[in-house]
This record gives structure tokens, sequence and C-alpha cells, in this order.
């Protein structure tokens, strides 16, 4: 999401709604209060936007920080959906440099990948923290994501981070609502993870795949797609849209043009997941190796 002209949101009031999600804000607010200064871990996705906006409207912008960590897996219409939001929020931003790319746990691609991503973020905000005088780091972890594959989440207990979202108990499907009637203009936003989660565990993660996955995507969005994946396997892309959209992708010129842009890339063979698209897709080699044959 990139914002055409950036223009910021006034403060909230505390109270939106007298529901069940009103109650959930409520809990969100009475969490996040105590904490007097905090840090968002801010991806620009709708969850930690929800996390940001409350701590800006409970704490006040001079005691939040939204901070983004900066790597060769974040593409750069992200790095920039990022920068536009903070401007609309009014909130403090701060992009920290992320050096995963050097670590060999990490870019040897194990299933855990994630786990020394987060590791390295949680570190680099911790001393953030320390060098400004804040007491907490919050990211957007919600209720349903605890029933994924998500080794991130050890990193944030190791780190101490907090979940607020989690803690208020708000699924993925409250976040959106609560977004909605906070007017963030982000909560319709697809769900979205770094480009490294295109890449099969195993193979490794290079500057030169991130790049030639980022590029993908690119021309795939540039097309008016919105829910896509480009899982890269080494000269093969498979390719993960909503289904409804998979008869589109055969139609010329269009097929053409994706085949020409994507053998520019680098890639030989280029493929249509019947599946459709579906978030975290790469997890499902960890499930089927657990099933009996």
């Amino acid at each position: 999401m990139t914002l055409s002209k950036p223009h910021q949101l006034m403060p909230t009031p505390l109270s939106v709604q007298s529901d069940a999600l009103g109650e959930k804000h409520e809990q969100l607010v009475g969490l996040i209060k105590p904490m007097q200064r905090v840090i968002v871990a801010f991806s620009g996705g709708v969850d930690s936007t929800l996390v940001l906006k409350v701590a800006l409207d409970v704490l006040g912008a001079e005691n939040v920080i939204a901070a983004t960590g900066v790597s060769p897996s974040l593409p750069q219409r992200e790095l920039q959906s990022v920068k536009d939001l903070a401007a609309v929020l009014a909130a403090p931003l701060q992009l920290i440099e992320t050096s995963e790319m050097e670590s060999a746990n990490y870019a040897s691609n194990p299933s855990n990948r994630c786990y020394y991503c987060k590791m390295e973020l949680y570190s680099k905000l911790t001393a953030l923290a320390a060098d400004k005088g804040f007491h907490s780091i919050l990211n957007g972890l919600n209720l349903d994501d605890t029933g994924d594959y998500r080794p991130g989440i050890n990193a944030a207990k190791e780190w101490n981070i907090r979940s607020p979202l989690l803690e208020a108990g708000l699924t993925k499907s409250d976040v959106r609502e609560l977004a909605n009637r906070l007017k963030l203009p982000n909560w319709q936003k697809p769900a979205l993870a770094c480009l490294s989660s295109r890449i099969p565990y195993g193979t490794p993660v290079t500057i030169q795949s991130l790049s030639q996955i980022e590029r993908a995507e690119d021309f795939l969005r540039d097309q008016g797609f919105t829910n896509l994946r480009v899982r890269h396997h080494s000269n093969l892309a498979r390719i993960e849209v909503d289904a409804h959209d998979l008869p589109r992708l055969l139609q010329e010129p269009l097929r053409s043009d994706l085949i020409n842009h994507f053998k520019k890339l680098g890639y030989n063979y280029i493929t249509l997941d019947l599946q459709g698209f579906r978030s975290g897709s790469g997890n499902e080699t960890i499930a089927n190796s657990k099933k009996p044959l």
C-alpha cells in the first residue's frame, strides 16, 4: 500500500463503541497505558499498525517509536508503505538496518529461519530501547497467529517482547474490524511476509534470489493482483494468486508478457499453483513431513 498524499489521522477517542470489540479495544488501551514509553516493531501490516495507532492515542507521539527492520528481505514497496503510514499516523519512525543475511543460521534457510530473523531484530530494538530510555517493545502478534507455525514467537519470548493484541484476545478479524473503526487506511491490506518466505526451507537465501522474487512480484502487482506469492524453486517460479484470478494469467497479452518478464529475471519455467494463493504454503512441507506414509 502506497499513499499518494500522506495525511495525518486525528487521535481517536479511547472508547470506540460499546460492544464486545469495543471492550477488547478498552482492554488494549488498558494494557498499553501503563507501559509509558514503547517501541512498536512496525512492519506496515494491519496488526502492527493497529498497535502503533493505539499506542499513539494512549501515550502520545513523544512516548512512541515505530521501528522497522530494513534488510534485503523487505520489498521496497513495503518500505515505502511503512514511511507513508508513519506519516499518516504522525508516528516517529526509526529504520533499523538488520544483518540476518550475514548469519549462516538464517541464510541456510532452516525451518526455523524466522527465529533467527526475529532474534536479530529484537536484539537491535532492545538496544534502541535502552539507548532512548523506552520501557517496552511491542509486536503485532494476534490470537490467530498462534495457530500457525511461527518460530519467531520463541524469539519474542526470549527478548520479553509484549504482544498486546494477543494479550487482549484479538483475532485477525477483530484486528481488521477495529482498524476499520479507527479509520486506518490499511485495514484491508492483505497479509504479507518477508521475501525469504518464498524460498523453500533448505534452499539458501541469497540477495540475488530475493531481488529476483521482488521483481517478479512487482510485475504481478503492477497488473493489479493483490493476494499473490511467487514461490522460488531455483529456476522455476510457482505463482500463487487467488483462485478466481488464475484464468486472467492465461489471457493474452498478459500470459506472454509474464513469461517474457520472468525469463528475463532468470526463471526457465513459470508455473501456476492450481490451489491458488494461501499464506504460509511453504509450511505445508513441514506438516506433510509429519504425516505417516
